[in-house]
């Protein structure tokens, strides 16, 4: 599958990283130069955006782990957690990485060092206090678990629930989002037939 845009993240939202950054520092593939891909610390960031800017976590545990793929298979290289950091910190993306290193620490297992995980949680921005982390958790700990009712619990709902609007809280001006959620609400739904 191709996915194809032209940031990573729309205009409109409230993290803005730098396509020129992302573009400039792309590397030849090893079967055609002529084919460029992103350097492993920002298809890492790349994936931790989307994952924590997504409203709609029914994928979310594929993300998850497409990350831990990622990171596993890009740790060997000597630079790569300092390149993380940094790159995290250039493009502003400091909080998606620190979720993604807690979540993938937390529910896979994820071998990152130590210095890397308080270097992370150090970075302005990357979160956004005690009570916030505690939050967050209990939020993502639920949304990231398999869509089955055996890995759900009676909050399960309302964490998802929270980060759908999260996401859209997140990629939307106030002002946007209020138009957006009153076309959805005006609109009709043709899936619920007429009322008759």
């Amino acid at each position: 599958m191709i996915d194809v845009h032209h940031a990573i993240l729309p205009t409109t939202a409230r993290l803005h990283p730098s396509s020129a950054l992302l573009l400039g520092a792309c590397i030849p593939t090893k079967n055609d130069p002529d084919i460029r891909i992103l350097a492993p610390a920002y298809m890492v960031l790349h994936s931790a955006t989307h994952l924590f800017h997504e409203g709609d976590l029914e994928k979310g545990l594929h993300g998850l782990v497409d990350l831990d793929a990622l990171l596993k298979e890009f740790s060997s290289a000597p630079d790569f957690w300092t390149m993380l950091v940094t790159r995290s910190v250039g493009l502003g993306l400091c909080r998606p990485l620190f979720y993604t290193l807690r979540y993938t620490v937390a529910l896979l297992g994820t071998q990152v060092p130590m210095q890397v995980l308080q270097s992370v949680r150090g970075l302005p921005g990357a979160h956004g206090g005690q009570v916030s982390m505690w939050i967050m958790d209990a939020v993502y700990m639920r949304a990231l678990r398999p869509p089955h009712p055996s890995a759900s619990d009676i909050w399960t709902p309302l964490a998802r629930g929270l980060l759908y609007w999260r996401g859209h809280w997140l990629r939307m001006t106030p002002w946007l989002l209020t138009q957006h959620l009153a076309r959805k609400l005006l609109k009709p739904n043709p899936s619920k037939g007429n009322g008759i």
